[in-house]
């Protein structure tokens, strides 16, 4: 079996100290000289107390990030070194240790403090070594204080919280220009002699609405890097419902979804909510002539392969078969095709009973490499 390690009594070895890998656990072979060494010159605050909680070993980090002189620290119980509001319990955790000494970092989850020789708190990490000596197990402490580092993430927690509320605001600027445009489109509508243009600014005010509740939602959930697929197209609906009032019961409108959560990134839910408006308005415009009843069905889907599908379905006439959507003469279905392409997704549309489009697109889309 390895040998111990042998301390001899604590000096007060040389002071300076350089940038160092951090401390590693030490090897019972290492020897004393060596050993003091590499404790001397790590660049954490090193201490080793005994059993007792007594420490017989200090480095010159120590010295510095508490503020004692060697020769006050060792042989001093190490509860100094922690806030007095601690102490009392300090002994205890000390005990429970050495009862079972593994390597481990102390206080996981929980504030850790040292207290300096004039009073003063700061955060710190510590870790634990069990480390073999002549004299029994004693346990060595890497000791850091991360005031700064916790300085850096309060500014950056301050940083976020300040794009959180310009985002928020920026957001909500934009859901009511929008909505103020709507409220032009719409009047200009009430003034319009002709009704082909009277239609023409409604489907334009549609669209405009449809891009306003993408804002909307972002400004209600606070999440500015994706939405929920399924409350998007949800609401989108209701929209279109109410716009489509007049209809009564004639033709009914409903979204089957799936249970799980379908989210997409903030580029695609405008394109995608634009393209089930155009679908879901046409259905109404055309696919239900005269006092033909029927229903329109949009079903949200998310395959395995991480794509997913949105499709809109009703059992009206259907489409003429000569249709074209590339080239047709509806201004909706060219805007289909089209924002199939920015979602990067697929077309394929059913033709019998009425007429079923189905999108599919990933869901996400792999970041293009730099040029």
């Amino acid at each position: 079996m390895d040998a111990p390690v042998n301390l001899p009594p604590a000096g007060a070895p040389d002071r300076a100290s350089c940038p160092v890998a951090p401390m590693l656990a030490v090897s019972p072979l290492l020897g004393e000289d060596s050993f003091r060494r590499v404790v001397e010159w790590a660049p954490s605050a090193m201490v080793m107390i005994d059993l007792e909680g007594i420490m017989v070993l200090v480095n010159a980090q120590t010295e510095r990030m508490f503020d004692y002189g060697r020769d006050e620290l060792i042989g001093k119980p190490v509860e100094i070194l922690v806030p007095e509001r601690f102490r009392q319990h300090h002994s205890a955790f000390r005990t429970g240790y050495f009862n079972d000494p593994q390597p481990r970092p102390m206080g996981v989850g929980r504030d850790l403090a040292g207290c300096r020789a004039d009073g003063t708190e700061f955060p710190i990490e510590i870790g634990l070594n069990p480390i073999a000596t002549e004299a029994g197990v004693m346990v060595l402490a890497s000791i850091i204080d991360i005031t700064e580092r916790q300085r850096a993430q309060q500014r950056l927690e301050d940083a976020l919280r300040e794009k959180t509320v310009l985002l928020n605001e920026v957001h909500h600027r934009v859901k009511n220009n929008l909505q103020v445009i709507t409220s032009l489109l719409n009047l200009q509508a009430d003034f319009a002699a002709d009704p082909r243009l009277r239609a023409i600014l409604a489907e334009s005010c549609g669209r405009v609405k449809a891009m306003a509740l993408t804002h909307q939602l972002l400004y209600e959930r606070k999440d500015f890097s994706r939405l929920d697929l399924g409350d998007y197209l949800d609401r989108l609906i209701q929209s279109i419902r109410s716009s489509y009032r007049a209809t009564g019961d004639r033709i009914t409108l409903r979204m089957v979804r799936p249970d799980a959560h379908v989210q997409i990134d903030l580029e695609r839910t405008i394109p995608c909510g634009l393209l089930v408006n155009e679908l879901v308005t046409n259905s109404f415009k055309h696919a239900f002539k005269g006092e033909r009843q029927g229903e329109i069905v949009i079903q949200l889907e998310e395959g395995f392969d991480g794509m997913v599908c949105v499709s809109v379905a009703d059992n009206g006439v259907g489409l003429p078969p000569e249709s074209e959507l590339a080239h047709g003469s509806s201004l909706g279905l060219q805007l289909v095709q089209l924002f199939v392409e920015q979602l990067h997704g697929t077309l394929d549309v059913e033709r019998g009973s009425g007429v079923r489009f189905a999108m599919r697109f990933p869901k996400y889309i792999a970041a293009k490499e730099p040029s």
